[in-house]
């Protein structure tokens, strides 16, 4: 059993266990024990996104981190997938996010990038909990000019900059393009408007004044009504919303109207297979993907495979298979000839340019796919419930499931990164599949009360 980690890091309320300066002090020294025991310069990227608690968790994970004899770059409030383009470009021996991602401001998290930019697999999650609670460090504390030293990298949002852009299609600019552009009060703020008001844009900005606080609040990709809001009612071409921490990306067409995540995902994977790209003409995607978007990947030619929940699992199947492109219904778009992560704002470069190459606005893009209807509810918990204990829960599932015949499908799982049980329902019926899931979600709200 993990005692730390999650599918994406540690994440928890700052200041309460496991979210404490202890631990992350602790996190430090025992990522620092990891990577001296390879022959590079021994140092270690931290950055951040806007919360106020980040600046005890950064303090405290780098005197963890100089405490073993490693040095620390600070980059300051930067994106996550920023933060493993700097680690791999400054040649660290790893990088470290502090982010809670699309969480609220009074939460926080540690997600650890390793030098090569991707993720840390779980054995090495495991490997670093056991070293801080077997006390295996305690005795290991350099002195003298062995301590390691911080400095702060001042160019590294101009590098992260310079990088995005050379995304883009060097024989197109942004001219005569509007956007609207929310960064919810995140990691994004300073870095996301620059680089589409440099290729050309004309750029609309919302959720740009962090306060440390604010970051997520009705705004940004997990609400981004006021983003397709005001699309609509400033005429603009396209609204953009990214997350917290910078990795998720949630777009609005002309009319103001939210294009799902998987249409998305069509769009570019359609371009990619056109353009010879989209290597093994695979698209890698999650279980809770539409199987519309099976479909239209079928009749483009191509193909689509699932993982479990979660970037980290999608970056890992695409690693493993030789696949190049994938993502999430939850606007994860992981394009891996460009980065080793989830990159929002790179997304939105790529489907800017695939706009442009095409001459046809967005909402004509996304007809690429139908979706089958489907109803996603979250039930939040006070405890972590065994679902297999709910009397009669894995039956009735199956049997929804039996029901379907192949034309929909019933998912039920706890989400990896809050005290959330996720109810995804698919099928040919919208109103069946809205009483199915209010159904599941009652059994598992009652459970929860009992």
């Amino acid at each position: 059993m993990r005692k730390l980690f999650g599918t994406d890091g540690i994440r928890g309320v700052a200041n309460v266990y496991p979210m404490t300066t202890e631990i992350a002090m602790q996190v430090g020294r025992a990522i620092a024990f990891i990577v001296k025991d390879k022959a590079r310069g021994h140092r270690i990227v931290i950055g951040k996104d806007t919360r106020q608690s980040g600046y005890m968790l950064e303090n405290a994970l780098a005197a963890g981190i100089c405490s073993m004899g490693v040095d620390v770059l600070l980059v300051g409030p930067l994106p996550t997938p920023g933060i493993a383009f700097i680690t791999t470009s400054m040649r660290a021996d790893a990088g470290v996010v502090i982010s809670a991602s699309h969480n609220p401001f009074q939460d926080n998290g540690i997600k650890i990038f390793s030098s090569d930019g991707f993720k840390l697999p779980d054995q090495v999650e495991a490997d670093i909990e056991e070293l801080i609670f077997s006390q295996k460090m305690a005795a290991l504390r350099p002195v003298a000019e062995e301590v390691g030293k911080a400095a702060r990298i001042d160019d590294a949002k101009g590098r992260y900059i310079v990088f995005l852009k050379n995304t883009f299609p060097k024989n197109y600019t942004l001219d005569g393009f509007h956007i609207v552009l929310d960064c919810a009060h995140g990691a994004t703020y300073k870095v996301a408007p620059h680089v589409f008001e440099e290729l050309g844009a004309k750029v609309t900005t919302l959720g740009v004044s962090p306060d440390g606080a604010n970051i997520n609040h009705q705004c940004g990709a997990l609400h981004p009504q006021e983003m397709a809001d005001t699309v609509r009612q400033l005429g603009a071409d396209i609204g953009l919303a990214l997350d917290g921490d910078g990795d998720r990306l949630i777009v609005a067409d002309e009319r103001g109207e939210i294009v799902p995540g998987d249409h998305v995902l069509a769009i570019c994977a359609q371009e990619l297979l056109a353009q010879r790209r989209l290597k093994k003409r695979t698209l890698v995607t999650t279980v809770m993907s539409n199987m519309g978007l099976g479909v239209a990947m079928e009749r483009l030619g191509g193909t689509m495979v699932r993982t479990a929940v979660g970037d980290r699992y999608v970056v890992e199947c695409m690693r493993k298979k030789g696949y190049s492109f994938g993502g999430e219904q939850s606007g994860h778009l992981v394009f891996l000839d460009h980065i080793t992560t989830g990159d929002g704002t790179l997304a939105g470069l790529q489907l800017l340019a695939i706009m442009k190459k095409r001459r046809r606005p967005l909402s004509e893009l996304a007809t690429v796919m139908e979706s089958f209807p489907q109803v996603l509810q979250n039930v939040r918990t006070s405890r972590r419930l065994d679902l297999g204990a709910i009397p009669n829960f894995s039956e009735r599932v199956k049997a929804v499931a039996e029901s379907f015949g192949g034309e929909g499908r019933v998912l039920v799982r706890p989400s990896g990164t809050e005290p959330v049980i996720r109810v995804m329902v698919e099928g040919q019926n919208e109103a069946d599949i809205r009483q199915i899931a209010d159904e599941l979600c009652a059994m598992i709200s009652a459970a929860d009360h009992g």
